[in-house]
């Protein structure tokens, strides 16, 4: 992975938009300032943006920069392959959307006891070893959601592993959903290089609620972002700290302190052990907007706009919280709608109580 030049990549799931398509131009201008500060890693998925991600890296990265200037990461998705026989020809066309004759790195997906024997069925872990045997691709990893003794049992059964992929932020570090820091001590122990995502948890700890912000506001040292993705890339063993950004302010001011990249002190490391104290006395509901849950949706909710709402209300008390879920589900799905069939629950990251939440949230606003 000598490609690499630093330790922060730009993940392409929460680009800019423009009525619902990705804002080209302006994806090109964070591309270029990300390129020109002297980064260069990439992170896409053929479902991210509802399948837009892949043509926008293209037409804003690939067909504008050297093959060699970058290093490029994309995913094999469960959801897009039902059979051995599916995989290859899915592979090629993430290629041409992408626009490349290889992949430096391809992950097999939000791995979970939930679809791995999916992935063993198609052979999905042998055809990927095959591609990279091929030239296809550089390196193998897998991006992970589940507990500590799972990735183990993942990583003893292919060895062959690479990298791994894992959520972690100050929040999650030790919460038992979630187990951020026991799936890292996994990853050092077999001696795996580490990549973060969702260090900032979906914007969530971008956007804290005025105590927990006020917390950080103090040290007067940088934004809420800035200490949870340094929190993230201060840990041994970590090779990338990915970040969605989808605004060329974010992309500046992640920039701003990672292209001379320093630690947590003990001071910043108290005033966060604060702030997780304050989120977690919160009401809020612990979703990264990933949408992972509305792509099976039968009914179409837009699950994560309405916990938005939820938490508008509870965490940064927003009075106009009941007529914000009355405009999002004006002739649209409604929390009520749930038909209960639990397709969200099986494919959370966060593995939220979804459908015990939608009731909660029918209760509160209908």
């Amino acid at each position: 992975m000598e490609k690499i030049k630093k330790n922060f990549g730009f993940g392409f799931m929460r680009l800019p938009m423009k009525d619902s398509e990705v804002d080209i131009a302006e994806t090109k201008r964070m591309v270029d300032r990300f390129m020109a500060a002297g980064f260069n890693y990439f992170d896409t998925a053929h479902g991210y943006l509802e399948t837009k991600s892949e043509p926008a890296l293209r037409e804003c990265l690939t067909e504008r920069y050297d093959r060699e200037e970058y290093f490029l990461v994309n995913k094999l998705s469960g959801m897009f392959f039902n059979r051995e026989e599916d995989i290859r020809p899915l592979f090629d066309e993430q290629l041409k959307a992408c626009g490349v004759e290889y992949f430096d790195m391809y992950l097999l997906h939000a791995q979970s006891r939930n679809n791995y024997d999916h992935y063993q069925k198609c052979r999905a872990y042998e055809t990927v070893f095959d591609l990279k045997r091929e030239g296809k691709i550089r390196h193998v990893g897998i991006s992970f959601h589940d507990s500590p003794s799972f990735l183990d049992k993942i990583l003893n059964d292919y060895p062959e592993i690479e990298a791994v992929q894992i959520q972690f932020n100050y929040l999650d570090y030790d919460e038992a959903d979630i187990e951020s820091y026991a799936c890292y001590e996994v990853c050092r122990r077999h001696n795996k290089p580490v990549i973060i995502m969702e260090p900032v948890k979906g914007g969530n700890l971008a956007n804290l609620p005025p105590k927990a912000a006020q917390i950080l506001n103090d040290l007067n040292g940088g934004s809420n972002a800035s200490y949870a993705i340094r929190f993230a890339a201060g840990f041994a063993g970590v090779m990338m700290v990915l970040s969605g950004m989808s605004t060329i302010g974010q992309m500046d001011d992640n920039i701003s302190y990672m292209q001379d990249f320093k630690p947590l002190d003990e001071r910043e490391s108290a005033a966060i052990e604060k702030v997780c104290t304050v989120l977690r006395s919160s009401r809020s509901i612990s979703c990264t907007k990933c949408r992972y849950c509305t792509d099976g949706c039968p009914k179409k909710i837009a699950i994560p706009d309405l916990f938005e709402v939820y938490n508008n209300k509870y965490v940064f008390n927003n009075p106009q919280a009941k007529e914000r879920y009355r405009f999002i589900t004006a002739g649209k799905a409604k929390a009520s709608d749930c038909v209960g069939c639990g397709q969200c629950e099986t494919i959370c990251p966060q593995h939220l109580k979804i459908r015990e939440l939608l009731g909660k949230l029918t209760e509160e606003f209908e």
